[in-house]
């Protein structure tokens, strides 16, 4: 075999360095960049269940954690009804099969709006940490052995919420991280009933899941208002590490090696409404950290880098109406502009981080709501309805949508799962279902 010209060489190293430099792992439920966003190229403008579908994989049951990818491993996990609980899984990223399918935790739901497995897992590239609504909390690496386990309600309490709690495990500066806001009364038979049930931020060694901290993290919220299913962001801004949570009626900044409160900023309820949850995670970018308030509650866009507790002096804007607005999804934050996603009035909008200018506020034409947090890819935005109905949105000052399909199935309800880009694919899960798909 004759070997490669010097050009014909430079060539196909060129090729496979701008395939190589394309691809990107997505380690957690708001990606790389913790933000919802990717630096992955070449997704497919259009696709269905038939056009650009790699593969497709039916799930041992319903689950809203987001899939997160790894090199060739796709993890994610799911109810088994059959097993009465939930299962942490491995699926290969090339051809959706099965490659280990471990339990995760006993118990399916505690309503009929979601199930225990709604947080989404989040890895290193050596381990993969897994939580379930259950308080589950088990560490396996990449061949599916399990290097330890711990229950986080029966070493702290019952988890005290009126719905089922979800937030998802964060991985960063060392240290496995964890939220749990929650009301400081009992909810039926959920929490201490003797006794104040306290809010706190979990800090964890990745190694072994023993204690490092536990930040009690008070508010003055009340009732439901104190839940939260919201997940922590890190942030690094001029230099500082923060540990970025919301939930309680405040935001606040922690410092991730001690969780001793940095600044905090509140709040969107100044009239104690007592049944504000809030889902919506933080999400930063130049300098501002935008934040959702609950239900039909303005977004706010709060300077970052603060110190102590700060009034309207923090507040860089705030938005109008409620339409730009978001009960739950998550924004997203991609190419120098928030993504804002009203899921009850189906509408998204584009705006402008440092003034907080809505450039545009678009609706989408979906039959139902739209509960799952947007993506950035490719210049393009990726969201999906409860009913698996997806849209796809070119990025940028200017609203133009790309494409419309349908991923769901006839048993689609409540789809929260938001669409993951890695690797040169895209994975939609619509339940108990999970597509890949890609350029052919």
């Amino acid at each position: 075999m004759k070997s490669l010209k010097p050009l014909q060489a430079l060539l196909a190293l060129s090729l496979t360095l701008s395939v190589d430099l394309r691809a990107e792992n997505w380690p957690n439920w708001r990606g790389p960049n913790n933000n919802g966003s990717t630096s992955e190229k070449a997704l497919p403008d259009k696709f269905s269940k038939t056009e650009n579908l790699l593969w497709e994989v039916d799930l041992p049951g319903d689950g809203a954690s987001a899939p997160i990818v790894w090199q060739d491993g796709v993890y994610l996990t799911s109810v088994d009804e059959d097993e009465q609980g939930v299962v942490a899984l491995k699926l290969d990223r090339k051809t959706g099969k099965v490659i280990w399918k471990r339990p995760l935790g006993k118990g399916v739901r505690q309503n009929d709006r979601s199930t225990f497995a709604a947080p989404s897992a989040v890895t290193d590239g050596k381990t993969v940490f897994f939580f379930a609504g259950t308080g589950d909390l088990i560490a396996f690496d990449l061949d599916g052995k399990q290097k330890w386990s711990r229950n986080i309600q029966k070493d702290y309490g019952t988890f005290a919420f009126g719905w089922t709690f979800s937030t998802s495990p964060v991985l960063w500066d060392g240290s496995l991280y964890l939220q749990v806001l929650q009301r400081d009364v009992a909810v039926d038979d959920k929490g201490f009933k003797d006794r104040i049930n306290e809010s706190y931020i979990l800090a964890m060694d990745p190694e072994t899941g023993k204690e490092k901290w536990r930040h009690i993290r008070k508010t003055p919220a009340l009732m439901e208002s104190r839940e939260a299913f919201s997940t922590p962001v890190p942030l690094e801004y001029k230099g500082r590490k923060e540990l970025l949570v919301v939930g309680g009626d405040y935001l606040t900044a922690h410092d991730p090696q001690t969780g001793e409160e940095l600044w905090r900023w509140g709040t969107w309820n100044p009239d104690k409404e007592k049944y504000w949850r809030l889902v919506p995670s933080p999400v930063f970018g130049e300098g501002i950290v935008l934040v959702c308030g609950p239900k039909k509650a303005q977004a706010y866009g709060i300077k970052a880098g603060g110190a102590g507790t700060m009034g309207d002096e923090a507040i860089a804007w705030k938005t109008e109406g409620k339409i730009v607005a978001a009960d739950v999804p998550t924004p997203l934050f991609y190419q120098g502009r928030f993504y804002l996603l009203n899921g009850r009035k189906k509408v998204l909008s584009c705006i402008e981080p440092k003034t907080g200018k809505v450039l545009w506020s678009e609706k989408l034409n979906a039959k139902v709501k739209l509960e799952a947090s947007p993506t950035g890819a490719d210049g393009k935005i990726y969201v999906i309805s409860h009913l698996g109905e997806v849209f796809v949105v070119k990025a940028g000052d200017q609203f133009e949508l790309i494409s419309e399909s349908n991923m769901g199935v006839p048993q689609s309800t409540f789809i929260r799962s938001p669409i993951v880009a890695a690797q040169g694919n895209l994975f939609i899960r619509a339940n108990d279902k999970l597509y890949c798909v890609g350029k052919r």
